[in-house]
């Protein structure tokens, strides 16, 4: 793959695959932003190991989700009680406010639960396709999607509940 035929990939892959670590990312743009930029660092100097260029946006969905596995992995932040406070303020960002129920459901759900969610339901991927990016079964996808679509409801519905007092 040319240097050119790799950035018109990126080009036509670059808002969805944004669109998708924002929400992985429970709408914390920079976050997203940063495996976004990784991701691509990670794609270009690997992308002679592409053998079908029409699965490169598979493809770099696997890079970018591998990526923002090793970025929570490498991170355990702990604050105290004020300190939490005050970042929760800081989420409402990028006039994510309206979604701020979702991203902390999102937020909830484990990593493989959320990715499948994310890629099924936001980027329309295939089961067979996000079994490829995540590396696991379809079986596995299709039992993350159930376990996640339940979650968000149950803790959608608790945020509901919760507001209505």
């Amino acid at each position: 793959m040319t240097s050119e035929q790799f950035i018109s990939h990126v080009e036509a892959t670059q808002k969805p695959l944004r669109r998708f670590l924002v929400a992985l990312c429970c709408g914390d743009t920079q976050l997203a932003d940063d495996i976004a930029q990784e991701a691509c660092i990670k794609a270009y100097l690997s992308c002679n190991t592409l053998s079908d260029s029409r699965k490169f946006s598979a493809w770099i969905f696997r890079i970018a989700y591998n990526s923002f596995l090793d970025e929570k992995r490498s991170k355990r932040i702990t604050v105290d009680y004020e300190e939490a406070s005050d970042l929760k303020s800081a989420d409402i960002a990028d006039g994510a406010f309206r979604y701020q129920a979702l991203y902390a459901a999102l937020n909830n759900l484990p990593p493989k639960e959320r990715t499948s969610v994310l890629l099924y339901y936001l980027q329309g991927y295939s089961i067979k396709e996000i079994a490829e990016i995540q590396s696991v079964s379809a079986d596995a996808v299709k039992q993350h999607l159930s376990r996640g679509r339940n979650h968000l409801r149950d803790l959608l519905n608790s945020d509901t509940r919760d507001y209505g007092r």
